[in-house]
C-alpha cells in the first residue's frame, strides 16, 4: 500500500504501511497520540484491529439485522450526515418517520382511521421505546393518584423474570419497582394468572413479551387481558398492558394474523417493536406506538424552536442518525406485506430444519416453541461430562457465535444454547452449523470423565482444571474453520 508523506511525517518518506514506523510501535490505548499519521496508515491500523471481531453473519446470538440490500446501503450512505432531530432542515425524513409510525400502528390494529395520524415515534432501539412507554404509564398513574389524594411514590410494574434487561434499567433509572413472576422448569414465560395476582393499586402496567429473549416464545397476552379486565372490574382499578414486541412485532402479524396480542385487546395501551430486529434494518432503530393521544401525557412532549421552527419531541435522545428511519421506510416500500411474510416464513422453515437436525443428534432437548420468534433454544440431556458453555466456546473456533446461559429464577439450574435465525441464515448454513456441533460434541465426549468426588473445593477445581487442559489441547490442534 502506497502512502503519501504528511507534514507530521516530513522526515520519513513513507512508501509501505507495513514497513513503516506506524506498525513497529504499540497503539495508544489511553491517550490520544501526540502526532497525526497518514490516512492510509490510520485506515490500515484500525482495519487490522477490527479483523479480530467476530463475523456478524455468524453471530447467532444477536437478533439484530446483519444484511440489507445494496440499494438500501446506498440510501444509508447518502444519509449518514443527516441528524434526524433537525426536522426543519430535513422535513422529508420527518415525513418518512411519520409514515412508518402510521404503517406500524395499522399493522398492530390501532384504532385510527385511514386519514388519522397515529401516535408514536422512532427511537434508538426498543430500550428507548420501553423507557418512553414506561414513563407514560408512570405519569398517568401519578396524575390519577394525585387527583384522588392518594400516595404516588411507590409505583411498580409486573413482568416475568424473562424480561429483557432494559426493563430492569427502566425500573432502576426511574424509580419503579419491578415485580417479577418467577419461572419454572418447562415454563419459561410469564404466567398470566400469577402476574394478575401480583397486581395492586400501585401497578402502573403489566408488561407482556411477544418473543422472549430466552426462548423466543410469545406470552399469552389475550389471556392476560381477560384476567386483568376481570380484576379491574372487581377492584375499580384500570391497570393497563404494555406489549414488548421487540422481536415478535414484525413476525406475528405476517405469520399468525389472528393471534390476539395487539391493540385489538382493550387493555393494550402501547407497543414497542425493534426495527433493527425483524424489521430488517441495521442496528439503531426502534418504535413505540400508543393506542391514542390520551395514553401519552402532554407533559412528556417538549417543544423546541432553536432549530428553525416549533418542533415537538418526545424522545430521550436528541441527536441521532436519520439513515435508520430511511432504511425502515425502504424496507416497508420494497417488501410490502407479501415480502415480509415470505421472509418470516423462510426464517421459520430454517428454524424448523435446524431444530430437527439438532434433535436428531439425540443429545439435546429442544426448549423453544413452534409459535414464536424463529430461533432454536436447546439444552443438553446429560451435562454430567461437559456443559453448554464448553460447546459454545468450542464452536467459536469455527466462527460461530452462539450464546450459552442459565435461565432466570426459579429455573437457574437449566442451561441453554440459543441460535437466532435471521434473514441471512440459509439452509446451507444450518446444515454446516449442525455438522460443527457434532464435531465439537464428539471431541467433548472424548474428554476424561468429570471429577465425581466433591469432598472439598480443591477437588472440584482440580477436576475442572483437568478437563479444561485436555479440552484446550484438542482445540489447539484445530486450525481450520469458518473465518
Amino acid at each position: 500500500m502506497v502512502v503519501s508523506t504528511t507534514k507530521s511525517d516530513s522526515e520519513e518518506q513513507l512508501r509501505y504501511t507495513f514497513a513503516s514506523r506506524y506498525v513497529r510501535t504499540s497503539l495508544p490505548r489511553f491517550k490520544i497520540p501526540r502526532e497525526s499519521m497518514p490516512k492510509d496508515a490510520a485506515f490500515q491500523i484500525v482495519n487490522d484491529e477490527l479483523m479480530m471481531d467476530g463475523n456478524p453473519r455468524l453471530n447467532l446470538a444477536s437478533f439484530v439485522t446483519t444484511w440489507m440490500e445494496p440499494e438500501c446501503d446506498k440510501l444509508i450512505m447518502a444519509a449518514l450526515n443527516k441528524n434526524y432531530v433537525d426536522m426543519d432542515e430535513y422535513p422529508v425524513t420527518t415525513e418518512l418517520q411519520n409514515r412508518c409510525v402510521n404503517m406500524i400502528a395499522h399493522l398492530f390494529n390501532a384504532p385510527v382511521g385511514d386519514d388519522e395520524k397515529a401516535v408514536g415515534v422512532g427511537t434508538v432501539g426498543s430500550s428507548e421505546a420501553i423507557m418512553l412507554a414506561g414513563l407514560a404509564f408512570k405519569r398517568k398513574w401519578q396524575a390519577k393518584r394525585k387527583a384522588q389524594g392518594k400516595p404516588y411514590d411507590k409505583p411498580n410494574i409486573v413482568t416475568g423474570a424473562n424480561v429483557h434487561v432494559c426493563w430492569e434499567k427502566f425500573a432502576r433509572y426511574f424509580e419503579v419497582e419491578l415485580k417479577e413472576v418467577k419461572l419454572k422448569e418447562g415454563y419459561y414465560v410469564m404466567d398470566p394468572a400469577k402476574a394478575v395476582e401480583m397486581v395492586d393499586e400501585n401497578t402502573i402496567c403489566v408488561a407482556a413479551i411477544l418473543g422472549s429473549t430466552l426462548t423466543g416464545e410469545f406470552e399469552d397476552v389475550k389471556l392476560l387481558n381477560e384476567l386483568l379486565m376481570k380484576k379491574n372490574k372487581e377492584t375499580g382499578w384500570d391497570t393497563p398492558i404494555h406489549v414488548d414486541a421487540a422481536s415478535g412485532g414484525f413476525i406475528a402479524p405476517f405469520l399468525w394474523p389472528e393471534l390476539g396480542w395487539d391493540f385489538r385487546l382493550p387493555l393494550v395501551k402501547s407497543i414497542n417493536v425493534s426495527g433493527h430486529k425483524y424489521g430488517l434494518v441495521y442496528a439503531g432503530v426502534g418504535w413505540v406506538v400508543w393506542r391514542s393521544k390520551d395514553d401519552l401525557p402532554d407533559e412528556l412532549i417538549f417543544h423546541i424552536n432553536y432549530l428553525g421552527s416549533d418542533q415537538p419531541t418526545f424522545t430521550l435522545n436528541f441527536s441521532k442518525g436519520s439513515f435508520q428511519i430511511i432504511a425502515q421506510y425502504y424496507q416497508f416500500m420494497r417488501l410490502g406485506f407479501e415480502g415480509f411474510k415470505n421472509i418470516m416464513e423462510t426464517c421459520m422453515e430454517n428454524a424448523k430444519l435446524l431444530k430437527e437436525r439438532i434433535s436428531n443428534t439425540g443429545r439435546f432437548e429442544i426448549i423453544s416453541k413452534d409459535i414464536g420468534v424463529p430461533l432454536v433454544a436447546f439444552s443438553l440431556k446429560d451435562s454430567s461430562k461437559y456443559t453448554v458453555f464448553q460447546i459454545a466456546e468450542s464452536l467459536r473456533r469455527f466462527g460461530w457465535i452462539i450464546p450459552a446461559y442459565t435461565m432466570p429464577p426459579d429455573a437457574e439450574h437449566v442451561t441453554v444454547l440459543r441460535v437466532v435465525i435471521r434473514e441471512d441464515f440459509s439452509h446451507g448454513l444450518a446444515e454446516r452449523l449442525v455438522s460443527d456441533i457434532e464435531k465439537v460434541v464428539g471431541e467433548l465426549e472424548a474428554l476424561p470423565a468429570r471429577e465425581t468426588a466433591v469432598d472439598d473445593q480443591k477437588s472440584v477445581a482440580e477436576g475442572e482444571q483437568k478437563i479444561c487442559s485436555y479440552w484446550r489441547r484438542i482445540s489447539d490442534k484445530k486450525t481450520s474453520g469458518v473465518c
